[in-house]
């Protein structure tokens, strides 16, 4: 029922959302990229037990998007009880009961968003998890109440615990344990974020997820489940005054509680390069991956604009810098990509792959790639791969509006990673005046060959081979 996602950059989740959406909307507003316009020209107000709430008008259709976002995720669990956070996420759906707001079976919730024709889920982050309702915005009313029943009126029966945590165990097996590729990424992520969480897994640990209870359930949700510790989105056929009213006599009859302060372990400076081998049968290309550690947008919204820019002009396409030299003209690659997800609450990664062609090895991908990022440093970017980089980027600002659900999951994903909603709303005027020299400085601090920084890269390598044992085959090593 309820989705696993990892944390991605906001445009491939925004994309990934408009695809099992339902509910589009047909009508297009036009956003002058460089203009005061407002990407949403969404409305806020909180409410007076902390209750953070938004509103994005939108009367195309007479649908309604209703998301709530927490600020809590996996990178917030307790140390040794790694999975809490999205074990928590199904159990939200194990019935509820609280005064004023009605009781809701177990599995009923999802049941009655279907019987009124829309649909519903879940996801957790590192550093949120989110609940969602796509449906007529006359049944509004209706799934606000069960929502705001459900952020402190779970009612957990301990006999279900048994059941879900098998169920997480082999979403675990199939996501992560029969796939090498994601057991890859799982000891990058290990290698690249050692002594902080968000180096553990958001689906967690094997053997963590086998020890967790209904006390450590219970635990984690009267911490962190709470109205001032939450975003309140709504997106569709609604006005700001509906939703005030609604929000009011549903969420806001819920008292405040005491959150903890968020607190994360911090990395140990690195005294040398790591990188993961791993061999298995099921691979049959030679793939060579480069996560980096680059600032966030919370952290450096101006670099963060930076790294945006440098990401579309190296991989935003057929004619990106990587992709042309790689695949078309060098054809080391089968295929390239580089990526950088901004929204985190600590550090973000910046990750560039690529698959080797037959007769190339992922060490050749390397190389191929280090003098692409020597040739960026060196001679910096062109103004006019700089303009239509930028360009692109502002699309994407257009074609968010023209979705119910869109603008709830771009608001959402950025808030809860700690940026405000000014920000969100001038994002293409801030893309517009990134320069040519601030994407080169970025390229020079972060993504230098030869000046590895006091977080350096880790590199990864996965080969088609066979163990002995006929079981997958990994190892770290040090000092290269």
């Amino acid at each position: 029922m309820n989705r696993y996602k990892t944390a991605l950059s906001a445009t491939f989740i925004l994309a990934a959302f408009f695809l099992f959406s339902c509910l589009p909307v047909y009508a297009r507003d036009t956003l002058k990229a460089g203009s005061e316009d407002k990407v949403f020209n969404a409305k806020t107000f909180t409410l007076e037990n902390g209750l953070q709430v938004v509103v994005v008008e939108n009367h195309s259709v007479p649908v309604v998007t209703q998301m709530v976002w927490y600020r809590v995720g996996a990178a917030d669990e307790t140390a040794g009880k790694s999975g809490i956070a999205h074990f928590f996420e199904h159990l939200m759906f194990k019935g509820q009961d609280y005064p004023g707001l009605g009781k809701v079976a177990p599995g009923e919730f999802s049941k009655t968003v279907r019987s009124l024709g829309g649909n519903d889920n879940a996801f957790t982050s590192q550093d949120y998890t989110a609940y969602f309702e796509s449906i007529s915005s006359r049944h509004l009313e209706t799934v606000m109440s069960m929502e705001a029943g459900r952020m402190r009126g779970l009612q957990l029966p301990k006999e279900l615990i048994d059941a879900e945590r098998k169920v997480i165990l082999e979403e675990r097996r199939q996501r992560i344990d029969n796939d090498p590729r994601a057991q890859f990424e799982e000891q990058l992520d290990s290698a690249l974020f050692p002594n902080h969480p968000y180096g553990t897994p958001i689906i967690g640990w094997f053997h963590e997820i086998e020890g967790l209870n209904w006390e450590d359930a219970t635990a984690f949700y009267k911490l962190w489940y709470a109205p001032n510790n939450a975003i309140l989105i709504v997106s569709g056929d609604v006005t700001v005054e509906e939703v005030r009213k609604l929000a009011e006599k549903t969420f806001g009859i819920i008292p405040r509680t005491d959150i903890p302060k968020r607190t994360r372990t911090l990395s140990p400076p690195f005294i040398a390069l790591s990188s993961v081998r791993m061999a298995h049968p099921v691979i049959k290309e030679q793939v060579f991956k480069r996560q980096y550690r680059v600032p966030s947008a919370r952290q450096d919204y101006n670099e963060s604009m930076a790294l945006q820019v440098l990401e579309e002009i190296m991989d935003g396409g057929p004619t990106s810098r990587l992709y042309k030299s790689l695949v078309v003209e060098k054809k080391i690659a089968s295929s390239i990509g580089l990526s950088y997800r901004p929204y985190s609450w600590d550090d973000s990664v910046l990750t560039v792959a690529g698959t080797a062609m037959d007769g190339y090895t992922a060490e050749k991908v390397e190389e191929a790639i280090d003098d692409e990022l020597r040739a960026l440093i060196k001679d910096g970017v062109g103004e006019q791969e700089l303009r239509e980089a930028k360009m692109r980027l502002q699309a994407e600002a257009i074609f968010a509006r023209d979705s119910v659900a869109g603008p709830a999951m771009v608001i959402g994903y950025t808030l809860s990673s700690g940026v405000s909603l000014e920000d969100v709303e001038s994002w293409p005027q801030r893309i517009e005046t990134v320069t040519a020299k601030e994407v080169q400085a970025v390229a020079a601090r972060y993504l230098d060959p030869e000046a590895p920084t006091p977080t350096p890269y880790v590199n990864g390598y996965l080969y088609p081979a066979a163990p002995a044992s006929g079981e997958t085959s990994s190892d770290q090593e040090q000092g290269e």
